[in-house]
Order: structure tokens, then C-alpha cells, then sequence
């Protein structure tokens, strides 16, 4: 038997969405102003969201390298710890620790997913990449590079969530993280367009995690871990390519072997507009509270409510929610909750609490607060109802609503008003209003792990723009190093 050795293919026979994907990623990027000034704010909210992840066990016990002492020197260093590692190891840690609480930004479509957790990729492999460069007299990579990558990793995930509904057919979004993180990881190490095509492919051929851990009765931590996995995955996928690895023309498109005939019911993938920058312009932020985002105008909506009903909680004879299908279908949840990953992507459970404590945070999906009763009584007496337009909102790319609706009946016949909020505090419409919110909700993760001093200089560094976009990537991860 004779070696095998890899060869490039011609680009042109790559599947179109390939093929789309490594022109975009190769290509020089040209966004809106807004494109970058959102991408910022992105990276300094998944910082503050991973920062604020080291404070549970059940995330930390995940991190360092697969075998105790296997760091690496001169590796990817993780924010808000000590290690060094690998890029692929580091990818993982920073990922999950950006996804633990479901707080980090999201992106709402035929398939849903968050954006942000490419970024376990980006940045981990832009430190060990840059701090070789640095040893070997080159030029080190900058904080806009990132930046660059990270609109990019937006526009491919969101884009392809756009009318590709994975979950329909059982499949986790989490494949758009590994997809998204590959092309700009490739990109990143230095890959041509036909590299970053034939990484893709390796991508697609990977398949898709089930959404299994995601819906009881089998709901559990791993959907707080898999994107971590999956943008690990990613540099793994890069780095191989890089060695000459050859890829596949075809994974989509080919008849009962490929992804569409295999796993996605002989539906093609589609591309439902141009890559450019809209995912970015259009994220949403979780701004106040880590909600699962099709309950987050719900919790805003119980908030408002909270100071009618608080001395109430007694009299109260039923809860209406009204909300869009996807909330419904995903997030309306009867019966034991078995661990925060499950309170935490339910309506019912995030509607009750805000009721009655005026405030939801990680802390509130932890067994010492879902103890109590009144939480699962007030479950118990919510209806959840889909309303038609809310459904058609979420979907029109003009208004891209994310509405609910809650009301409250009393034992002696009254019942407070109904409150309707359509878009979200972290929507692009309400994004001036969100922004000091933003930075006051990165202030508080910080401070469980960062001193004050550093904070503070962290923050001046975004409000200088010019002087955070130059900034070499080593010097702008140091300043989170542990």
C-alpha cells in the first residue's frame, strides 16, 4: 500500500455555499462604520460573560488542558485565569466559559444560536499565533483583526441561520459555530481562499451535534459546553488544513452521502442574502438578565409588572404569556426541572421569578432559589399561547421582533395590565439605550475576577478606538491574564 498525499482541489468544484464562504472570508472586508463600532461591544460583553462564568464550579471543572499539566508555553493564554494552552484547548476553554451562563450575545432566525461563541477561536488562536509571530521578529496580530473576524464569524453563522432551520430536523446550531470558526480561523493562520474552502468542507462532513441535551427529559450542562467544543473543533480543522490537509468538493450537495440527503431531509442550504455585515449591525445583546433571548421581552414584561403583584403572590389565579412560536415550541416547559440548564430555557420558571424578586441572574437557576415553592405554583398557573403576529414579526427581516406579552388575574376578578414589550432591551432599535447598560453589566462580571484598576483601564481602551483597533493581541489579552 502506498502513502496517500493530499492535493488542492480546484476551488471551483466546491459546493456554491463553500465556495460563498471562502470568498467572503478571503476578501477584504468592507462594513458599516456601526459593523465595528457593534463588534467592540461584542468583544468587551463576552469577555465580561466569560469573567463572570469562573465563579461556578460546574463551568471551571471543565476548564485547563485534557490531561492535568499539559499546558503549553508561550501558548494561548484564557482570560481571567492562569493557563496557557494550545489553541485548540484554549478555544475550548475560552468558548465555554463566553456560553456558560447564557448571557453572551444572540442571533434569532429560522435557526437561532449565539455568534459570540466563535470567539473561543478567534481570540485564542490570534494570542498563539501572535505571540509566534512575536518571537520569530514578525508582526504580531491586532485587536482589529479580531474584530474583522469576528464580523465575519457573525455574518457566516447568522446568515446561514437565516432560512436553514437545523433544528427541525434535531440538529444544534452549534454546527454554524464550527462552520463560522473554521473559515476565520483558516483565515487567521494565514489560508488561502482554496484553504479556507477545503477547511469548510472538513467542517460540513463533521455532521451536527443532536439537540437532545437541550430538551428534557435529557436537558443538561452540555449545551454550555458545545460551543466551546464546536469552535475548538474549528482551529482544530484550521490547523490541519494548514498542513496540506485536502478537503472535500462536494459534503453538501452529493446524493445520500452528503449533509443535505443525510441529515437535513434532502432540503438544500441556502444562502438567503449576500455576506457582508448585517448579522453584526442586527445582534441582540442580553443586557439585564441571562435568559434564553424568545423569554428575554417576557422577563422585561414581568419586571414591569413586579411591583403590582409582589404583595399578591397569593391572590393570583392565572398568568397569560403571549409569544411568538419559537418561544412556545422551545422554551414552555411543565413538569421538574432538573438543573439550572433547564431552568434557564424556561419561560415559565423566567416569568415567575422576575415576578416575585423584581430581577433574574445566574444565581436565580441555582437549587438554592428554585427551591421554592411559590416558583412552582406560579408555573403551574401559566398559560403559554402563541399570538400569530408576534410569530410573523420574529420572522420579517425589517422588524425582527422578539415580542411577548404578560398578564395577571387575581382571586377577586382584577388583573393588572397587560404588558406587551416587542423588541428587547439589547435589539439594534434600542441600542443607544443598551449601551451604558452594556457597560455597566461588563463592570459588574468584570469585578468577580478583575481588579478595579483593571477594569477601569479596560474600559478606556474601548472608548479610545483608534488605540484598542492598533493594539497587538498579546497586549490586549494580557490585560484579562490571571
Amino acid at each position: 500500500m502506498t502513502d496517500t498525499v493530499a492535493t488542492s482541489r480546484d476551488f471551483n468544484e466546491f459546493d456554491d455555499v463553500i465556495r460563498k464562504i471562502a470568498d467572503y472570508v478571503s476578501q477584504e472586508l468592507r462594513v458599516s462604520d456601526e459593523a465595528y463600532a457593534t463588534a467592540r461591544l461584542c468583544l468587551l460583553d463576552s469577555l465580561g460573560c466569560a469573567l463572570l462564568a469562573l465563579r461556578f464550579s460546574e463551568c471551571t471543572k471543565l476548564l485547563g488542558p485534557v490531561v492535568p499539566g499539559a499546558t503549553m508555553k508561550n501558548g494561548a493564554r484564557v482570560p481571567g485565569t492562569d493557563l496557557e494552552l494550545d489553541p485548540v484547548q484554549a478555544a475550548f476553554n475560552f468558548g465555554t466559559m463566553i456560553r456558560w451562563l447564557d448571557y453572551n450575545d444572540t442571533w434569532l432566525a429560522a435557526e437561532w444560536g449565539h455568534p459570540s461563541d466563535n470567539l473561543g477561536a478567534i481570540l485564542m488562536t490570534a494570542d498563539w499565533l501572535s505571540r509566534q509571530h512575536t518571537r520569530e521578529g514578525q508582526v504580531p496580530l491586532t485587536v482589529h483583526d479580531v474584530l474583522v473576524a469576528m464580523i465575519q464569524a457573525y455574518e457566516i453563522q447568522g446568515v446561514l441561520a437565516l432560512d436553514n432551520a437545523f433544528n427541525r430536523v434535531g440538529l444544534d446550531h452549534v454546527l454554524l459555530v464550527r462552520v463560522a470558526s473554521t473559515a476565520v480561523a483558516t483565515k487567521l493562520l494565514g489560508g488561502s481562499r482554496s484553504q479556507i474552502a477545503e477547511a469548510v468542507s472538513q467542517a460540513w462532513l463533521d455532521g451536527g451535534a443532536l439537540r437532545t441535551y437541550r430538551h428534557a427529559p435529557n436537558t443538561g450542562s452540555r449545551k454550555s459546553w458545545a460551543a466551546g467544543d464546536a469552535t475548538s473543533r474549528a482551529v482544530r480543522l484550521a490547523l490541519w488544513t494548514m498542513t496540506g490537509e485536502t478537503g472535500y468538493a462536494t459534503p453538501l450537495t452529493t446524493p445520500t452521502w452528503g449533509f443535505e440527503s443525510a441529515l437535513f431531509r434532502d432540503q438544500s442550504i441556502t444562502l438567503a442574502r449576500p455576506f457582508a455585515g448585517y448579522v453584526m449591525e442586527n445582534i441582540l445583546f442580553k443586557v439585564s438578565f441571562p435568559a434564553e433571548f424568545h423569554g428575554q421581552t417576557a422577563v422585561e414584561a414581568a419586571l414591569r409588572l413586579h411591583l403590582q403583584v409582589k404583595d399578591r403572590i397569593d391572590q393570583i389565579q392565572r398568568i397569560r404569556i403571549d409569544t411568538q412560536e419559537p418561544g412556545l415550541r422551545i422554551i414552555t416547559k411543565r413538569g421538574p426541572l432538573q438543573n439550572p440548564a433547564d431552568r434557564d430555557h424556561c419561560l415559565q420558571y423566567m416569568v415567575s421569578v422576575a415576578l416575585l424578586h423584581g430581577s433574574l441572574t445566574a444565581d436565580h437557576y441555582e437549587h438554592e432559589t428554585a427551591v421554592d415553592p411559590r416558583i412552582d405554583h406560579l408555573r403551574e398557573l401559566t398559560e403559554v399561547v402563541e399570538e400569530p403576529a408576534y410569530s410573523r414579526d420574529y420572522l420579517d427581516p425589517e422588524k425582527r421582533s422578539i415580542a411577548n406579552a404578560v398578564q395577571i388575574w387575581f382571586h377577586d376578578g382584577t388583573c393588572t395590565e397587560r404588558a406587551e414589550i416587542e423588541y428587547p432591551l439589547g435589539h439594534r432599535r434600542r441600542r443607544e439605550e443598551a449601551r451604558p447598560r452594556l457597560i455597566e453589566k461588563f463592570e459588574q462580571n468584570a469585578a468577580t475576577r478583575l481588579a478595579p484598576g483593571v477594569i477601569a483601564e479596560m474600559l478606556s481602551l474601548f472608548d479610545d478606538t483608534a488605540r484598542l483597533d492598533s493594539m497587538a493581541v498579546p497586549d490586549f489579552v494580557e490585560r484579562t491574564f490571571c
